[in-house]
């Protein structure tokens, strides 16, 4: 508007003479130069924008259409995936080699399955297996065993990985903790074709038919089985919290429990169901990435939704793909901040002690919710003001630091449609099981849905004569979008 002011010639107005005409024409040239310039500027800046939509739509149009051909191909090849479950399994002729150890004499609660192949810039294999013996004690060590399949074409590479694993870890090789194998198998069709079109590809299908022999091995050692890559490093005590996780969810159907935000790794399954994945491993082309199967067999299976605990017992070692980004998804850990706790009304049937509210069990502070008794069939309900798209729940029973006054038998449930008599939801689904008197979950919806979540209960399943503290509730929330 300045611009176009400037433009209107008041001095030739006001003083018609040939010096300020000549003055008001180089300003209107000035002026439609600086027209013309800003008109670039801006159409070189839409242009741009455009691109970036563009090349962001593009993208997601790709991953979308991976998607979609993997779940197709999961449809065509359900009959197939049916018929190989009655049949003998495809790899009922695979050989192996012990390279170290021998297989346990007693079943085991749990395998670590770690599939390990030759590196052009070197393993962090040793590392991995380090830190699985170091984060666990000797107690919890005798409800493992780890198991390592090798693969590579070189027998020196191989040779010297053994030495190396059996000079590092003698004593848990002798104790029928750590058992080194070496596997091969002739496979039909595009798995066992060495001819690939791109590095990836070839990475692809190394890495099914080394994780499918891996688990074909591993099927008969323990009740249950925890996929880890060879470059990852544990926290302290993951196996107590992924057995208690495994008690708590005993008696509940689930395909896969998840215990890191990584794609492969972290995933735990029942082994009788590995007799399964290692077939379905096969069905689909050698350009498939393993982790986009993994989610496919847990759907097929009927498990619509990730179980996802929280926070990660698992972490990549830096630097440790050959392929960086190119053929794997960048994997970093989730980061959630502090929960938000958005405004809510908490209803309970339990009864109060001392006019202890239950709000105190959701407000961010070390207050927290006594009751005495609770009864099966208890509630605590978090009706939230207004839906919300919810990201994790943490709900934590009991004395912080003695851990006195836990609920002992509940679950947490999500609530959705709210209704107002009587206050509530009228439809709830499990999102799991406490562990150990608590819980901290990842919420995940089921595919497409674009549902928001309105209530959030807790659930007493068995009576119990005791004190019981719910001494906090936390709910993180996605941001909202701002208007455009």
């Amino acid at each position: 508007m300045k611009l176009l002011q400037w433009m209107y010639c008041s001095d030739y107005k006001l003083h018609p003479n040939p010096g300020s005409m000549h003055h008001c024409f180089w300003k209107y040239v000035t002026a439609i130069i600086s027209l013309f310039l800003l008109s670039c500027f801006f159409h070189k800046k839409i242009q741009n924008v455009e691109y970036k939509l563009l090349l962001k739509e593009k993208e997601d149009i790709a991953w979308q259409t991976v998607q979609e051909q993997i779940s197709s191909e999961s449809k065509n090849h359900l009959q197939t995936f049916k018929e190989m479950q009655r049949d003998s399994p495809l790899f009922q002729h695979a050989s192996y080699q012990f390279l170290a150890g021998a297989p346990p004499r007693e079943k085991r609660l749990l395998t670590l399955g770690i599939a390990s192949m030759q590196h052009p810039r070197g393993s962090y294999l040793l590392d991995t297996l380090q830190s699985v013996f170091q984060a666990s004690s000797e107690s919890e060590l005798e409800y493992i065993v780890v198991l390592v399949h090798l693969s590579g074409p070189d027998p020196e590479w191989l040779s010297k990985t053994v030495a190396n694993i059996s000079g590092l870890f003698t004593s848990q090789i002798g104790a029928g903790k750590l058992l080194v194998i070496h596997g091969g198998s002739p496979l039909p069709g595009d798995l066992s074709d060495i001819n690939h079109s791109s590095p990836c590809e070839a990475l692809y299908s190394r890495q099914k038919v080394d994780h499918a022999l891996l688990m074909n091995f591993a099927s008969n050692l323990s009740d249950y089985f925890l996929l880890l890559e060879d470059h990852i490093y544990c926290t302290p005590k993951f196996v107590a919290a992924i057995s208690l996780a495994l008690s708590a969810w005993k008696e509940l159907p689930w395909v896969i429990l998840e215990f890191a935000h990584l794609s492969i790794s972290g995933k735990v399954f029942h082994t009788s169901d590995l007799s399964r994945l290692t077939p379905f491993f096969l069905l689909f082309q050698k350009d498939t990435p393993t982790h986009l199967l993994l989610s496919e067999f847990r759907l097929l299976l009927a498990q619509n939704v990730p179980i996802h605990f929280s926070p990660s017992v698992f972490h990549h070692t830096a630097d440790y793909s050959v392929f960086g980004d190119i053929c794997f998804p960048v994997e970093k850990d989730r980061v959630f901040g502090e929960p938000d706790n958005p405004a809510a009304t908490v209803l309970t049937d339990m009864v109060s002690i001392l006019a202890v509210m239950p709000q105190y069990a959701y407000t961010l502070n070390e207050e927290g919710y006594y009751t005495l008794d609770p009864l099966k069939g208890n509630y605590l309900t978090v009706i939230l003001d207004r839906p919300q798209r919810v990201t994790r729940i943490a709900v934590l029973t009991g004395s912080d630091k003695e851990g006195r006054y836990q609920l002992q038998q509940g679950q947490v449930e999500l609530g959705y449609d709210p209704q107002e008599d009587p206050k509530g939801c009228t439809r709830y689904a499990l999102l799991g099981p406490l562990v150990g008197g608590n819980l901290d979950q990842i919420v995940f919806s089921e595919k497409e849905s674009v549902e928001e979540l309105s209530c959030i209960r807790l659930l007493v399943l068995a009576s119990q004569e005791s004190w019981l503290l719910i001494r906090q509730i936390k709910v993180w929330t996605e941001p909202e979008e701002e208007e455009k």
